[in-house]
């Protein structure tokens, strides 16, 4: 009679589990051999500097910079209302093309030239290629989207 299928399964994972340790050993040897060979005394140590480069000797303690943890901000630092860079979300632009029987189409913004994607359900008006319109930007699959459109009067 043939032995079980399951006995040969278990025969080849213990002549893997058996090969992978042998190479395990071989290759811990060799490491072995190549340490006593350059005659290196083992790993060597990596420091940070005080400018964040990695180099092979300690870094000098007097460059070292102290923080105060109050200095330390964490998100984005206020500004005085002066210096706030005002940013229009409303933008103006003309309609590349459009499809209304597909219901997307695209519009070229008027300060940076490029074209916007814009979908019918992002309408609040209706458009046709030409018109002048305003829009609000919105980040979508592809790209940037062109939403809450309005023709300009």
């Amino acid at each position: 009679m043939a032995k079980s299928q399951q006995t040969f399964s278990k025969n080849e994972k213990e002549k893997k589990r058996l090969k992978k340790r042998e190479d395990k050993k071989k290759k811990m040897d060799a490491r072995k051999a190549e340490k006593e060979a350059s005659g290196s005394s083992g790993i060597e140590f990596a420091y940070v500097d005080h400018m964040g480069n990695l180099v092979d000797t300690p870094p000098d303690p007097d460059l070292k910079v102290e923080i105060e943890a109050e200095d330390i901000i964490l998100g984005i630092p206020k500004t005085p209302e002066g210096e706030r860079e005002s940013f229009d979300p409303v933008r103006t632009g003309t309609v590349d093309f459009y499809d209304s029987s597909k219901g997307f189409g695209f519009i070229i913004d008027g300060i940076d030239k490029q074209k916007y994607f814009c979908h019918v359900s992002g309408l609040k008006d209706d458009i046709t290629e030409g018109n002048l319109v305003s829009f609000e930007l919105e980040k979508g699959q592809r790209g940037m989207n062109a939403v809450k459109v309005t023709l300009v009067k």
